[in-house]
């Protein structure tokens, strides 16, 4: 997975490897059924690269998803092919942009078009060519019950495999540009194509827009790439999915493969936090704005997940597809059926964080309330808790809902009455928690019943559930470092005897958690450590997925992972600076 980049438009993106094909895009939003999903073994693809012999590489340009191929040829020197998706996108068409960039000297390339709708059950039909009066070919067709058109250089192409794909042998003079428009919609394409310029002049201009400078945050650049990541991942209604990919495996063949293309209500928290904390508000915005849409809609029943305009997520199925290699095909999520407590605590911190910034307009608020009253209903229920795990009374859910309630009381939006029975509230659930979930050693526990210590109980002293110098803290701290990382990659928790990498792959967020709760301590040097060391945990794309192979250096699970990119931007914009 390493070797992948990604280009998005908010509404969906795509995953393009170095041979210059893309092997997965869903169409038209993102948990659709995908039109390329050679990824995890369906039909459909879209490549574009050197004939002959060459070396790959790669990179984006700054403060956006577009992406450079680039490919030292064997014969014909340095050949860039310029990606992206036009931005911000149009939630009905997809329109990807490829611009072959002046070569050094005369390069042939070959270029293949294979949609498959519904992941390769709708192949291309109804093919056609249309001869424009400017000279070019345009081509048309339909697969499944979408619509595509290709225009741009494409007039040569050539019907191939029953007329299920296109082919095309182009040659890349020197100093000549050649433009390639593919859209694909749920209605008939009745304009004309997308002018090349204009869209790529439009897609860079948006992006420029949209990512923030933050030049004062460590890691600047990298902190504006993990911006632009959760841009591209983010939709019209503000919701922004888990990750662009579905039943990428976590573990080869032990059926952890999961379909993250929807939106989870923490990770839209972890989101909006960071951005709060480095900067770039628009995002923020956003996510105050999906996340109060759900409370308005289901008030303390707020589930744990949607899809990104807001529906419930369907219920999981397998896919007949071969799938990832260790790995199997589902789509879906079971999460809907969850009770998570700690999401109402997320939101509350949320909404602190917007209010602290002037960022809290009355319906989110009203939504604020509504969290507040949930946490008070509901906080002495078990729950799936931040794994989704079997129900019980984890610690890490009743202490993040009590740091949610000092942060609102603290925010200066609620009146002086308000806030010290959301501060009483706190105080109580803190003490209960401190008579099931603290160990015999004095740092919180998992549970009542459960000694084990867990990376999640790093975030009650980081989110002021506690504060970072309490006995508590500071011994949670301590015995997580101890017992759950190994050379500065962090783990969740023990699942049994195995050594920690045998169980899972180090994961990639607690690692930027860990940095983090060490700047809090004051160990300035050992939090920059814990940074750098997550930080590297990506390919040369710099997307991260959720856990790290140590032993093999391989990305493992479904890819960019929206939260890593979160905790990443948080984790760079307070290490910038004293906590």
């Amino acid at each position: 997975m390493r070797d992948y980049a990604l280009v998005a438009d908010g509404e969906r993106g795509a995953l393009l490897g170095p041979r210059g094909e893309y092997v997965w895009m869903c169409a038209p939003r993102w948990d659709s059924g995908a039109v390329f999903s050679s990824l995890i073994g369906g039909r459909g693809g879209y490549a574009l690269a050197p004939a002959g012999r060459y070396v790959w590489g790669g990179y984006y340009e700054d403060r956006s998803l577009i992406w450079h191929s680039r490919w030292v040829t064997q014969d014909h020197g340095v050949v860039e092919c310029r990606e992206a998706l036009a931005f911000p996108g149009d939630p009905h068409r997809t329109v990807l942009l490829r611009q072959v960039l002046p070569a050094e000297r005369p390069a042939p390339l070959r270029v293949l078009l294979e949609p498959a709708a519904d992941f390769g059950g709708g192949p291309l039909r109804e093919l056609r060519r249309e001869l424009r009066q400017d000279g070019h070919g345009v081509w048309h067709g339909r697969a499944g019950g979408l619509w595509l058109r290709w225009s741009g250089a494409v007039g040569r192409a050539r019907p191939t495999g029953g007329g299920r794909r296109l082919e095309l042998e182009l040659t890349a003079r020197a100093g000549a540009t050649y433009n390639l428009v593919l859209e694909i919609s749920d209605r008939p394409l009745e304009d004309a194509p997308p002018d090349p310029g204009q869209a790529w002049e439009a897609t860079s201009t948006a992006w420029r827009e949209a990512v923030p400078e933050l030049s004062d945050v460590l890691a600047p650049r990298d902190a504006r790439h993990a911006y632009a990541v959760m841009r591209g991942l983010t939709g019209s209604a503000g919701g922004m999915v888990a990750a662009a990919t579905t039943s990428l495996p976590e573990r080869a063949e032990e059926g952890r493969n999961y379909d993250y293309r929807y939106v989870w209500v923490r990770d839209q928290c972890y989101a909006g936090q960071a951005v709060a904390a480095a900067g770039g508000y628009p995002l923020l915005d956003d996510a105050v704005r999906f996340v109060t849409a759900r409370l308005a809609g289901d008030g303390a029943g707020l589930r744990p997940a949607y899809t990104v305009d807001g529906r419930p997520i369907p219920d999981q199925r397998r896919l007949e597809l071969p799938g990832y290699p260790g790995g199997f095909d589902l789509v879906g999520n079971q999460v809907s059926g969850q009770f998570q407590l700690d999401a109402f605590g997320e939101c509350l911190l949320l909404f602190a964080a917007a209010a602290r910034h002037d960022r809290l307009d009355a319906d989110a608020w009203r939504a604020a309330l509504t969290a507040a009253e949930a946490v008070e209903r509901r906080w002495r229920e078990p729950d799936a808790g931040i794994w989704e795990l079997a129900p019980a009374r984890w610690t890490h859910s009743r202490l993040v809902c009590a740091a949610g309630l000092r942060a609102l009381a603290g925010s200066g939006a609620a009146p002086a009455r308000q806030s010290a029975r959301w501060e009483a509230l706190a105080d109580a659930i803190v003490a209960a928690t401190d008579r099931g979930g603290l160990h015999p050693s004095g740092r919180w526990q998992r549970a009542p019943g459960d000694p084990r210590t867990d990376a999640a109980l790093l975030f009650p002293a980081l989110r002021g559930a506690v504060p970072a110098g309490d006995p508590r803290s500071a011994a949670t701290l301590e015995a997580y470092l101890a017992e759950l990382t190994d050379d500065h990659f962090a783990y969740r928790f023990r699942h049994d005897d195995r050594p920690l990498a045998h169980a899972e792959g180090a994961f990639v967020m607690c690692g930027f958690v860990v940095a983090m709760a060490e700047h809090q301590r004051g160990r300035t040097a050992a939090a920059h450590r814990w940074f750098e060391r997550n930080r590297a945990a990506c390919g040369p794309a710099g997307l991260y997925a959720e856990e790290y192979d140590t032993a093999q250096r391989e990305m493992r699970g479904n890819v960019p992972q929206a939260f890593v990119h979160a905790l990443m931007l948080e984790a760079a914009a307070r290490l910038g600076r004293e906590w």
